[in-house]
């Protein structure tokens, strides 16, 4: 043979080889990411009489192992293994319950044999519990929460592909240092952000910046990351805190009473927060009872009732004099949250505002 043609062919075979070592699967099976997933009830484990019935169901009675078997293509982009902590609706989460599974999170990423967490949950308070997550697990090992707004067993189930989309999320590498991640309806949300705003769409979770990302066919896309501190950045550490003091809401409206609020402060609470109207309004006749709830120890906190938008010091009502805080862009129910973590350091009002301005 011409030795030229030779050279040429040993060229051409080593080029092969090359190129099939840089390919993943023919030369060695590219290795998955170890997942973890954690049940924790809610309608995508739960199952209507008829497949006709969407918003008729009981929540919350599928095992794990049979949500894991209904999709079985997760396994296909990583190795997935169920863990059942609970089997409840969302709406009967309870603050030892958030410990409890932060917990259970945190121990499982710190093994070095789980790459990353997925969570499925009730829609009804998914956003709280995610929110609590990113302010508490110390890991930048992805932790992704998903839910459903149809059980299982309804017509066009949105579950299963929330699922899919959930685990291949955590799975990805651009996932990791991003916080707790919310995926639903192909969109990936930050924790910080995202809202349920309406009662039965499948697109029901909105963010007011928008999402960090889409998944499209199985493969993670971010354009935008958080900016807020979130788990390893967050000042917030369970191992120093054994049980949440009591924060509660109430609700603006017009004509309304100091009823609840005074309800509440007999109840225990260490702090309420005001979800007014508007830009966090309070009546004029309210000034008065919540001053006297503040002369009590209790903190009062102003927050808008309207689903998003910042909630500004000093605006039309006194809060240096009164001894008010107010929030940032954070919705009532996750300022709550945000506040029974800051009262576990400090109780200094200057200090609790700064908390609300940072994350």
């Amino acid at each position: 043979m011409n030795p030229s043609v030779v050279s040429i062919s040993r060229r051409l075979v080593c080029s092969l080889l090359l190129t099939a070592c840089a390919i993943p699967g023919l030369a060695q099976e590219v290795k998955k990411q170890n997942i973890v997933l954690i049940a924790t009830g809610g309608t995508i484990a739960g199952a209507g009489a008829s497949s006709a019935n969407i918003g008729v169901y009981q929540a919350a009675v599928v095992a794990v192992d049979k949500i894991m078997a209904a999709v079985p293509e997760i396994h296909t982009i990583a190795n997935v293994k169920g863990e059942q902590i609970f089997q409840i609706g969302s709406h009967n989460f309870t603050n030892d319950r958030l410990l409890q599974l932060a917990r259970r999170v945190t121990e499982l990423l710190k093994s070095e044999g789980v790459d990353g967490i997925v969570i499925t949950h009730g829609t009804d308070t998914l956003e709280e519990t995610s929110y609590f997550l990113n302010l508490t697990v110390k890991s930048n090992k992805p932790v992704v929460m998903l839910g459903s707004m149809r059980p299982g067993t309804a017509l066009s189930a949105d579950g299963p592909l929330n699922l899919y989309n959930a685990v291949a999320v955590a799975a990805s590498k651009e996932a990791v240092g991003k916080g707790t991640l919310v995926v639903m309806n192909d969109e990936i949300h930050s924790a910080r952000d995202v809202t349920k705003t309406n009662a039965t769409r499948v697109d029901t979770f909105k963010s007011p910046y928008g999402p960090l990302g889409l998944v499209v066919e199985g493969q993670a896309r971010f354009y935008r990351a958080p900016i807020r501190p979130h788990t390893v950045q967050s000042e917030f550490d369970l191992d120093k805190i054994q049980a949440l003091p009591q924060v509660d809401i109430a609700y603006g409206y017009q004509n309304m009473s100091r009823a609840a609020y005074d309800a509440l402060v007999a109840s225990g609470a260490k702090a309420i927060i005001h979800a007014g109207v508007g830009g966090g309004s309070v009546p004029e006749y309210m000034v008065g009872p919540l001053n006297e709830i503040r002369g009590k120890g209790v903190f009062v906190v102003r927050a808008t009732r309207t689903g998003s938008g910042v909630v500004i010091r000093n605006n039309s009502v006194k809060d240096d004099a009164n001894d008010w805080l107010v929030v940032d862009d954070q919705n009532p129910q996750k300022a709550r949250l945000l506040l029974a973590l800051a009262l576990t350091k400090t109780t200094d009002t200057k200090e609790l505002q700064k908390i609300f301005l940072k994350y």
